[in-house]
């Protein structure tokens, strides 16, 4: 006579508000028996897809943002919470990179970094920040925070950091910063901070206007200026500078172009290698003068200006 097989309680499929976000090839939460890519991580991988085009927008210093995200070597910046800090955490710290390209670090005294230029594995750069940064105000002190997909429905920086707060990067020379001691570093660290150092650009951040990087390469020097005005009217401005013979910052100087970054435009200028950041904040800011009236002028472009449009135009590079 054949044994009866032991009865077994099937496992209750939980609703899709109760999975948990996992790694794309592990078992799905919900008890499927499938991976969870497969699973309910198909549904949260659609709902997160779609493009943010200004991640950004709305907190602090957006243009700032997108600089260290897109054209800053090394920077740090202070990240004001709502509500304040939480118990143990001295310091919360946005840096442009982590040594082992970590999304974020819980220091041994308790501190946060959060690192700007780790890929983001949704279209919403902000939501899978503030994901990594919640983790990290929870994480073991001496300890690396690990990429993952955010939650679809979870919370984005701007519902984490204080709207009132200031948002001010320091550039630095190279990334010591990443440890309080370097000379007893980890040997993984030390060498990520070696490779790190020889790869950085130098760059200066500009004091008289806001968002705008000086940057020092072997052949020329560049002004790299994220501004937060409306695509279709700071291109018509430019041109109109342009057009006039009003766009350079100076002797040697050209406007050659832009980035179009995470939905702001970014001119850039090409500077003599004599050219250093000192030398530009003066005319940096009668630039901004002259801009802002470009800005104020609705007279439609004329035939020279619309030339001038279509060059810098043609000479725009998608970065984000």
């Amino acid at each position: 006579m054949a044994k009866k097989r032991p009865q077994t309680k099937a496992k209750r499929p939980q609703l899709d508000a109760e999975v948990p976000v996992v790694g794309a090839r592990e078992p799905c939460p919900c008890g499927s028996g499938r991976r969870y890519k497969a699973c309910h991580g198909r549904a949260a991988a659609q709902a997160v897809t779609e493009l943010v085009q200004r991640p950004f927008e709305g907190l602090p210093g957006e243009c700032d943002w997108v600089a260290l995200r897109e054209l800053v070597p090394a920077a740090t910046a202070g990240l004001p919470l709502k509500g304040g800090l939480p118990e143990g955490v001295p310091s919360v710290t946005l840096a442009t990179v982590l040594p082992m390209a970590w999304p974020a670090l819980r220091r041994d005294d308790g501190s946060v970094l959060l690192g700007l230029q780790n890929d983001t594995p949704s279209g919403d750069i902000s939501r899978d920040l503030a994901d990594t940064l919640q983790r990290a105000l929870s994480a073991e002190p001496g300890t690396p925070v690990q990429a993952r997909r955010a939650p679809a429905d979870g919370p984005r920086l701007q519902d984490l950091l204080d709207a009132d707060g200031v948002f001010e990067p320091v550039v630095h020379e190279g990334f010591e910063f990443w440890v309080p001691d370097a000379e007893n570093a980890t040997p993984e660290v030390a060498a990520s901070l070696e490779r790190a150092n020889a790869a950085a650009i130098p760059t200066v951040r500009l004091q008289g206007v806001d968002a705008a990087y000086w940057c020092e390469t072997p052949e020329k020097n560049h002004l790299r200026w994220v501004m937060p005005h409306e695509e279709e009217r700071l291109l018509d401005a430019l041109a109109r500078l342009h057009a006039a013979g009003r766009s350079s910052l100076g002797e040697g100087t050209r406007l050659v172009g832009s980035f179009r970054a995470h939905g702001l435009i970014v001119p850039v200028w090409d500077l003599p290698r004599a050219v250093s950041a000192q030398d530009v904040e003066k005319p940096a800011a009668e630039f901004a003068e002259r801009l802002a009236e470009a800005l104020g002028t609705d007279a439609p472009l004329t035939a020279e200006e619309r030339r001038a449009r279509g060059g810098l135009t043609n000479r725009q590079v998608t970065l984000s």
